[in-house]
């Protein structure tokens, strides 16, 4: 696929980018061989392929799920400006 230029002043727009109009050439390029590449990829088959949570084979190391440390919510919260019902109040920031 290939850009024109006033596909690329269309895309910057839309992105809320700023390009200068001596760059666009190199932008349209550089675009359209991206989108070269990412065609290319779609064409390979990858229907027998199992997809991976992480490039490497190794087995995740877990821990048991257990509390390490005391509750501290009441020593946290008797410093705190204002507290109701267990939650931090805190000033309305948007309207």
């Amino acid at each position: 696929m290939v850009l024109d230029p006033r596909e690329v002043e269309k895309i910057a727009h839309l992105a809320r980018l700023a390009i200068r109009e001596e760059d666009i050439a190199d932008y349209a390029t550089n675009l359209s061989n991206i989108l070269g590449l990412v065609e290319q990829m779609n064409q390979v088959d990858t229907a027998d392929v199992v997809p991976m949570a992480h490039p490497l084979h190794m087995p995740q190391r877990l821990r048991p799920d257990a509390v390490t440390e005391e509750s501290e919510r009441e020593r946290f919260q008797s410093v705190a400006p204002q507290v109701a019902a267990g939650l931090y109040l805190v000033p309305k920031v948007i309207e």
